[in-house]
């Protein structure tokens, strides 16, 4: 037996409508025509769907099983219509995102729950992109967007500017290199230095600083939250180096003092890698829209 979607149409609208002419009219096909297709699926069932007899015309007991499948199976249906008519207007979709910037979490928080007031139906997840390579998962459609401070010359892969930042050398106010007016790779000498749980290489104080000047610290701490590095570095514990808006909206304490990397100072960028093709997705231009406001909110703080 072979049912279609129109099939189970056909049996909902006779049923609501009490019969075929005001059914034809609900369907906008000829009375003759759907006639026709009741009789050619009565021909498949075998069995007969309607009580004629009766007016109005009601189900017969094959007929009512029919209408039940109907009721579930045409629900399910207009709810997947309507999924990708939301995933064709770009009001609907999936935007997983990877961080390669261990700190932007704090960032990014305050983005998503802007963008979910304008895109609730849009599923959105965080995968920490540090722990995978998250630019080769962007390329295979495994995430949407990866957050990262080093772009690479990749097909199909855009890299869009969200704001500029600069890492900056954080230490309490009562140590030595606290009188400094700026902070150079030798300073790191001798020092525990406080990090995030990061491969060195993804740190900028090591890609930016002390890798190229073959510079090694006494020892390295490292310690997931913001929060408890700084509180480290007020109680003398070691120093650290941090973006400047984290240290800024983060404020935990005032007992400690932040020196710019060199005389020059360091400036970084971060970017948003999204695959070309998505760009033009309205959900996708919003979350860049809100990075960079938050962004500037951050700056401005």
């Amino acid at each position: 037996m072979h049912i279609e979607f129109r099939h189970l149409r056909t049996i909902k609208a006779i049923h609501d409508a009490g019969g075929v002419a005001r059914a034809a009219e609900q369907l906008n096909i000829t009375q003759s025509a759907l006639s026709h297709q009741i009789k050619g699926l009565e021909d498949q069932a075998g069995v007969e769907l309607f009580v004629r007899r009766s007016k109005p015309m009601k189900l017969s007991a094959a007929g009512k099983r029919l209408l039940r499948l109907a009721e579930q199976v045409l629900p399910q249906v207009e709810a997947l219509q309507d999924e990708f008519e939301g995933l064709r207007s770009g009001k609907a979709g999936r935007l997983h995102i990877a961080i390669e910037c261990h700190a932007c979490f704090e960032w990014l928080f305050p983005v998503l729950e802007g963008f979910r007031k304008k895109f609730g139906d849009v599923d959105v997840d965080i995968r920490p992109g540090l722990a995978f390579d998250a630019l080769p998962a962007l390329m295979k459609e495994e995430v949407d967007v990866v957050i990262s401070s080093d772009p690479e010359d990749l097909a199909g892969v855009t890299f869009v500017p969200l704001f500029e930042y600069s890492p900056v050398f954080v230490a309490s106010a009562s140590h030595p290199l606290a009188e400094k007016p700026f902070i150079e790779a030798e300073d790191f000498r001798g020092q525990t230095l406080i990090t995030y749980p990061v491969e060195r290489s993804r740190l900028d104080i090591f890609s930016q600083l002390l890798t190229p000047a073959k510079v090694e610290p006494a020892a390295i701490r490292q310690v997931e939250l913001t929060a408890v590095i700084l509180l480290l570095v007020a109680s003398n514990r070691g120093v650290s180096v941090l973006p400047d808006w984290v240290v800024r909206e983060v404020k935990y304490s005032s007992d400690y003092v932040t020196r710019p990397l060199t005389e020059q100072g360091l400036t970084r960028r971060l970017y948003a890698a999204v695959r070309t093709e998505d760009l033009e997705k309205p959900y996708m231009q919003l979350l860049v829209r809100l990075a960079g406001e938050e962004a500037r909110r951050l700056q401005e703080a």
